[in-house]
């Protein structure tokens, strides 16, 4: 089930497949509490799609519009961004000399 197919639905016909998609979890829940469940990935499919159902309807309840024609959105054009300018070498600190353990094996 597609979110775009469920907002095409009436409101009457959305509140009758949230009362199906529950009552089908409830079933899907009791067969796996009891072992006979072969397929555990059903429980979250119908999780998903009665979230689905909710967010359309909380959606009407606000009157937010989901989807926006594409001929009404204008392309947006992005400037490049400007290169940074080199960090020239005379600039940067002097690199440390390696210690060596010279000085630790003369020592010995």
């Amino acid at each position: 089930m597609k979110v775009d197919e469920l907002r095409v639905l009436e409101a009457d016909e959305l509140s009758v497949r949230m009362r199906a998609a529950r009552r089908e979890l409830y079933e899907l829940r009791f067969k796996h509490a009891v072992g006979q469940l072969e397929n555990s990935s059903q429980i979250s499919k119908v999780r998903h799609d009665i979230a689905r159902i909710m967010t359309v309807l909380r959606e009407r309840d606000l009157g937010i519009l989901a989807s926006v024609a594409p001929d009404a959105i204008e392309p947006v054009t992005v400037a490049p961004e400007p290169e940074p300018a080199p960090v020239e070498a005379v600039d940067a600190p002097a690199a440390k000399p390696r210690r060596t353990r010279k000085k630790a094996e003369e020592s010995k």
